[in-house]
């Protein structure tokens, strides 16, 4: 990969989408920003490149994100499914059809919101369910290492507790941030990044404070439901992308 001033500055363009997403919402649409990235690099190496970026967003955004905006209790429940759904991504990865993961987790995910609109697209607090968290855990853990789209499987079981604004993305970025710490080793075996690749991760080092910032305040602007129909809307987004990149895998 040519290190141009186009590469770098979609790149670092892309980069910063993804922090700022951190910063609003806690994390879990990096998904978002991939697009920009997809336009000079494979996926592969912008796997490579992020592994280590996103470490970086997670020890800043925990500026904001303190252990006081925390669900202690949904943690609980949720991490045990992470951690073996990373390592299940990444045989995943290794061995079967990611393209066919991708587009079953973007129909889950449409159909979830789908029925949300159905019952009039307001909050409604469900019990916790320990079942529902270790899925949620695990199918997250398998999406984040395959794709990088760790967010709705965890959005699916947080979003019905009705938590507040602040809880809600407080546990997502320690959900990721975990995530995102056990997923760079197998990710950097993956991509094996060198040269041209890690020094435009140093560059796009310069993204993450400005990024996740600027998240951060727009986070502090929206009330409870802008929130979470910003979450919502954020969800088919993510699951148009996932569509788009699983059935064209196919077509390619």
């Amino acid at each position: 990969m040519e290190l141009t001033p186009v590469t770098v500055l979609v790149t670092f363009a892309g980069v910063f989408l993804i922090c700022f997403m951190k910063g609003a919402f806690g994390g879990g649409f990096a998904i978002i920003g991939i697009p920009l990235l997809s336009l000079v690099m494979d996926p592969i190496t912008a796997g490579g490149l992020l592994a280590p970026l996103f470490i970086a967003m997670d020890l800043f955004g925990l500026r904001y994100w303190k252990p006081s905006t925390w669900s202690r209790p949904d943690l609980q429940l949720l991490l045990p499914g992470l951690i073996s759904g990373i390592g299940i991504g990444y045989l995943v990865f290794r061995l079967l059809d990611h393209r066919a993961v991708a587009i079953v987790m973007a129909v889950i995910t449409l159909v979830f919101v789908g029925l949300w609109f159905r019952s009039g697209g307001e909050i409604r607090v469900q019990p916790r369910s320990s079942r529902k968290a270790l899925a949620a855990g695990l199918t997250s853990g398998i999406t984040t290492m395959v794709a990088h789209s760790g967010g709705p499987p965890l959005a699916i079981y947080l979003l019905p507790l009705g938590l507040s604004k602040q809880l809600y993305a407080g546990t997502t970025s320690l959900f990721f941030t975990v995530g995102n710490l056990l997923k760079a080793l197998p990710w950097l075996l993956l991509a094996k990044p060198t040269g041209n690749v890690l020094s435009l991760a140093a560059i796009c080092l310069l993204a993450v404070p400005s990024g996740v910032w600027l998240g951060w305040r727009l986070h502090e602007r929206l009330e409870q439901r802008q929130m979470y129909r910003a979450c919502y809307a954020l969800l088919v987004v993510t699951a148009v992308k996932l569509l788009w990149d699983g059935i064209g895998g196919y077509i390619a």
